[in-house]
Parts: C-alpha cells; structure tokens; sequence
C-alpha cells in the first residue's frame, strides 16, 4: 500500500514537471506570462512623439502621451528603445485625432455640473523587420469631471491618456 502511494506521488511529480517544461517550451520565446506577446525576433520599438491633431486647450498632450507609451512598452516588455524611428524592429506611431470637452450633467440654473473629457487616437505598431502591420486602428476613451475646479480638466486629459496607452499596449501585446 505504502509502495502504491510512492509510486502515484512519483509518477504525478514527474508529469507536473514534464507538463511545465513543455509549456515553456513550447512558446518558443512569442508569449511570457505577464500576458504580454512580442515576436521574439523584435528586440527595440522605436516610439517618436505622439502627433496631436486636435485642437485642445490642455497643452503636451503629445509629449504626456509618448512618455507614457514608451513608459508602458519598455518597463512591460523585453523591448529596449531606439530613438531613430527608421532603426527600431517595431515602430509605434499614434496621432490624436479628437479632442472632445462637452458637459454631461447641468444644473437647474443651466450649468455645467459635469464634463466629459473624450479623446480619439489612431495607433500604428508594426513589425520593420519583417514588414508587416500588426496593429493599426483607432481608440477612443472618456473621464469625466467637475467643470467648477480647472485644473480638474487636466487631471480628467492626462486619465484618458494613461486609458488609452492600456488598451494600446493591450491590443499591440496580445496574441489572442
């Protein structure tokens, strides 16, 4: 009986073991478990100021947002990164398209009690090395806050940004 249970304690050990090493290596170095999928023949991402087409009255909304993506991809991932966007074996490109203010909520006495921040922005990822698209659409997120304080506008641009660098490091990193 002792035997038996050795034996069944063994044989589970040995295929708990034979299990993790064939997950490993079957990725082949594309998938880490952060949930972060990056094509193991990249290894910079060159990411160049964010261009901003909106007409907005937040100032360096594109330099807020580029930190904030080269942030997200170099902390996040394996990627180091090239300044020279010609050089990178990945190139991020993002233009803010639309810059939205407009108040959700009003007072009896006609005013504004809430506003809604709503930014649109196009991303472009793409793979230079071997010349392909591997993301290229728009995202669009909102923030609301009290028109009354002004700095709260800033506050509620700079919480649609950092929303909009998630879903763009999600898409661009996710392999589903």
């Amino acid at each position: 009986m002792i035997l038996r249970k050795h034996t069944t304690l063994r044989i589970a050990y040995i295929s708990a073991l034979f299990l993790i090493i064939n997950v490993q290596f079957s990725a082949c170095g594309y998938y880490s478990f952060s949930g972060v999928s990056i094509p193991s023949h990249l290894g910079t991402i060159a990411i160049p100021l964010v261009q901003d087409n909106s007409i907005s009255t937040v100032e360096m909304l594109d330099a807020q947002m580029t930190e904030l993506l080269i942030n997200r991809f170099v902390r996040q991932t394996r990627l180091s990164l090239d300044p020279r966007p010609e050089n990178g074996d990945a190139l991020l490109e993002v233009t803010i398209n639309r810059y939205q203010n407009l108040p959700t909520s009003v007072t009896g006495q006609e005013q504004a009690s809430r506003n809604r921040v709503t930014i649109t922005a196009t991303a472009r990822y793409s793979d230079q090395v071997e010349d392909k698209s591997l993301l290229d659409r728009s995202f669009s997120a909102f923030e609301e806050y009290d028109p009354l304080a002004p700095e709260q506008e800033q506050i509620a641009a700079l919480a649609v940004l950092s929303k909009l660098v998630d879903d763009i490091f999600t898409a661009a990193t996710s392999n589903w």
